[in-house]
């Protein structure tokens, strides 16, 4: 017999061998049916594993990470069999769950277009109706490679090639189809519901550039249709909020062909990025911070004493002069870390907190280049501080409760990794380890909820990462907290401590923005282009009805401005309904509507742009409420 803990803390018992399929219908029928696969001590896996031994289980569905991702890889093999019976001659690569959806990559002499997407959802569907068991058999070396090269998979059969000499290797059957494949899947195909084909793209084998250009094929999957439904409409509303669009249509911002990867901010942009700092600046000054700039080039000696020049050079800008190597910064800590140097400092200044709002470029292949999101110079809010050890756990938990703070302000909810070290980094083992238990301490503190990133720290230390969600519930990496160990040792930093001798500091880069340019696109799609008032590059537009009011909107412009609200007057010879809608099209907050009336009673209408009509006003009754407004930085 065997020993099962349940999530709840429960205990049950089953003969060896017991399914945890089984399991899962034991404890409820209800729970069966939404349930995609297991976590059994730890590893996720098959509903159908038997088990034999004593351990722990938890139930995933598809509400978790855990099992959308089992869903939708599940869902990959399902049209990687429907193409295959489509087209034979198709060989298959691979087929992954990705954020919202899968991909398989096909080599096949047919070439894939839109007409065909109907084709393979219908033989996807038929699939799913005949509900065929995903069943696992592990095999030797030797067995997967015959077999894949007696079914002309050239790629599967690479693939195996290149795994360790002690891998497991596993292949999936479903039906007629068989793939190679580590798992885990859903039990069968019947559980998959709601499919569709998005979209297709080219794609080398293996991201090699030198190698087969392949074909692959985007979709989705949902347990129901209501779900797909959601996801379609919100995808539709991504298209109307695309920051691209909004920002060529309110004259923020364009990229052009003559500077790809290299926005130029319009002056409307100008207004709302000086806001972005200017609220960064004030509450960075609350904080403590004192801000610095350092210059975009510095010359190749720094970049080789802080590891740039080994970790990150393919990303990087290059240039000489007076025959000397330079490199154009992808970073701004080597400028923070010299700006730090040139004092001696005593342990008494410490924590020492430097932020900068620094111009940084870094070398993007042009695929991947989209508009302010993935850019090639961008300015990061960085800022860090250098500290006593035993100042961390305060420290780190500031940086929290500040990235809290902004988040808030903008109505962003978020979740947080803690990016543990990478394969290309430096430093001791020892160092790691401290480092990444600092940032789990402070975050557990703090009773804040976090998943494990394995693998993607910077190169010189872990990190705590922040994904805020937006409106149309995705999620962007924008806030971090790297603690480093390293880059204070690489530069030979100190500080002069109570017993006079000199001491390695300890050192936190964080940013909250991340990348103003990104946070712009991010907040111009969060908003749909409406920005809260106080960030809005218009405040208010002033609509005269005739010539006759022209003066007498001068004047309240004037009054206005005079307490600095974003003011402009539609001096036009149009309809005032047509002034109004034009008003809506650009988003803009408040539109005062200027007739015969108003100007006789020093008046004006207002126009709300989401509440509409909110009548008459006197000038400053009006601007005691839109300067509150303001004042708050209200989001509603």
């Amino acid at each position: 017999m065997i020993n099962i803990s349940l999530k709840d803390g429960s205990q049950r018992t089953y003969e060896e061998g017991a399914t945890l399929m089984k399991i899962c219908e034991d404890i409820s029928r209800g729970l069966a049916r939404n349930t995609l696969a297991a976590v059994f001590n730890g590893e996720i896996t098959d509903l159908n594993t038997p088990v034999y031994q004593d351990g722990k289980v938890e139930f995933v569905d598809f509400n978790d990470e855990r099992g959308r991702i089992v869903y939708r890889h599940s869902s990959s093999h399902v049209m990687a069999q429907a193409v295959k019976r489509l087209w034979p001659d198709t060989k298959l690569a691979i087929g992954p769950a990705i954020d919202k959806g899968f991909y398989y990559d096909f080599d096949s002499k047919h070439i894939f277009t839109p007409d065909d997407f109907k084709l393979i959802e219908e033989e996807m569907n038929r699939i799913i109706k005949s509900d065929y068991s995903f069943v696992r058999k592990e095999v030797s070396r030797d067995e997967a490679i015959a077999f894949f090269k007696e079914q002309g998979e050239e790629y599967k059969v690479e693939l195996i090639e290149d795994l360790p000499a002690d891998a497991v290797i596993s292949m999936y059957e479903q039906g007629d189809f068989v793939d190679l494949c580590a798992g885990p899947h859903v039990a069968s195909t019947g559980k998959l519901k709601a499919i569709k084909i998005m979209s297709l793209a080219g794609a080398y084998w293996r991201g090699d550039e030198h190698r087969q250009m392949l074909q692959r094929i985007y979709a989705t999957s949902f347990p129901q249709k209501s779900l797909m439904d959601d996801y379609l409409e919100k995808l539709e509303e991504a298209k109307r909020r695309d920051h691209r669009k909004l920002g060529k249509e309110l004259g923020l911002f364009v990229v052009l062909d003559e500077g790809p990867g290299f926005p130029f901010f319009l002056p409307k942009g100008m207004v709302l990025r000086n806001e972005l700092e200017n609220f960064w600046r004030q509450e960075h000054h609350k904080a403590g911070y004192q801000e610095i700039k350092t210059p975009i080039i510095l010359n190749r000696e720094l970049w080789e004493m802080s590891g740039h020049w080994d970790h990150y050079k393919d990303n990087m800008y290059f240039t000489k002069i007076d025959d000397k190597d330079y490199a154009i910064k992808p970073m701004n800590c080597p400028g923070g870390i010299l700006a730090y140097k040139q004092n001696l400092h005593s342990y008494k200044e410490l924590p020492l907190r430097m932020g900068e709002l620094g111009l940084v470029h870094r070398h993007e292949m042009s695929g991947v280049l989209h508009g302010l999101m993935r850019v090639r110079a961008f300015t990061q809010d960085d800022a860090h501080i250098f500290m006593l050890p035993e100042q961390i756990m305060d420290e780190i938990k500031g940086v929290i409760d500040l990235i809290d703070h902004f988040y808030t302000q903008f109505g962003f909810p978020y979740h947080v990794e803690v990016s543990t070290r990478p394969e290309n980094s430096m430093g001791s083992d020892e160092i790691w380890e401290m480092a990444t238990n600092a940032l789990i301490r402070a975050l557990q503190e703090k009773g804040i909820n976090f998943r494990i990133n394995e693998g993607d720290g910077a190169f010189y230390g872990p990190k705590i990462d922040f994904h805020l969600q937006d409106s149309l519930d995705r999620t962007w990496q924008c806030g971090t907290i790297q603690l480093d160990f390293n880059m204070p040792e690489k530069f030979d930093m100190s500080y002069i401590g109570e017993d006079g001798e000199k001491h390695r500091p300890v050192m936190i880069h964080r940013v909250i923005y991340g990348s103003i340019e990104r946070f712009i696109g991010i907040l111009t799609e969060h908003f749909g282009g409406a920005f809260p008032t106080w960030l809005a590059p218009v405040q208010v537009r002033l609509l005269p009805i005739t010539e006759r009011q022209h003066d007498y909107a001068q004047e309240v412009k004037d009054e206005l401005e005079k307490r600095d609200i974003r003011v402009e007057i539609d001096l036009r010879s149009e309809k005032i309904g047509y002034k109004i809608r034009e008003g809506q099209l650009q988003k803009i907050p408040y539109l005062l509507v200027i007739g015969e009336k108003e100007t006789q009673n020093s008046t004006i209408a207002v126009r709300h742009r989401k509440t509409g009509d909110m009548g008459q006003m006197g000038v400053q009754e009006f601007t005691d409420k839109i300067l509150g407004e303001i004042s708050s930085k209200a989001i509603g």
